[in-house]
């Protein structure tokens, strides 16, 4: 089950709107040129190629913590502390990274290197991509 928190809703446009909905279907949709790059955040050009023919494509969801820092600071005093802010980087292509929440899992127990997969947290239409310890192996 997913920890709970009053996350502020993200602003979607068309151009990122797929990953935000994608979760619905459980599917986490990454922009993918047709050069084989994934793109993200959501970009109108290919920042390999150049070229515009992004198309959202799902990715497997796994990956690995890339950097992390635990917020122990009540901005927002609807959102509890303390909680992980992470970068993690899917499986699919070195240098993709995904700003993200990690989720059931102590703050202290969470590493750089740790393998994780996706889950989603709906918000009325939305469905914000996070992430909890993987289990088994990537």
């Amino acid at each position: 089950m997913t920890e709970t928190a009053a996350r502020p809703a993200p602003a979607v446009t068309d151009l990122n709107r797929d990953f935000w909905t994608g979760g619905g279907n459980g599917k986490l949709l990454i922009q993918r040129c047709e050069c084989g790059r994934w793109v993200h955040p959501p970009a109108p050009t290919c920042p390999a190629c150049g070229g515009g023919a992004l198309r959202p494509e799902a990715v497997s969801g796994r990956g690995r913590v890339f950097t992390y820092t635990v917020n122990r600071h009540p901005f927002d005093p609807s959102v509890p502390v303390p909680y992980v802010i992470a970068v993690v980087e899917p499986v699919e292509q070195p240098g993709l990274r995904i700003t993200t929440n990690i989720v059931n899992c102590p703050v202290d127990s969470v590493r750089i290197g740790m393998e994780v997969q996706v889950l989603f947290e709906p918000q009325g239409e939305l469905y914000i991509p996070l992430f909890e310890p993987a289990e088994g192996p990537l």
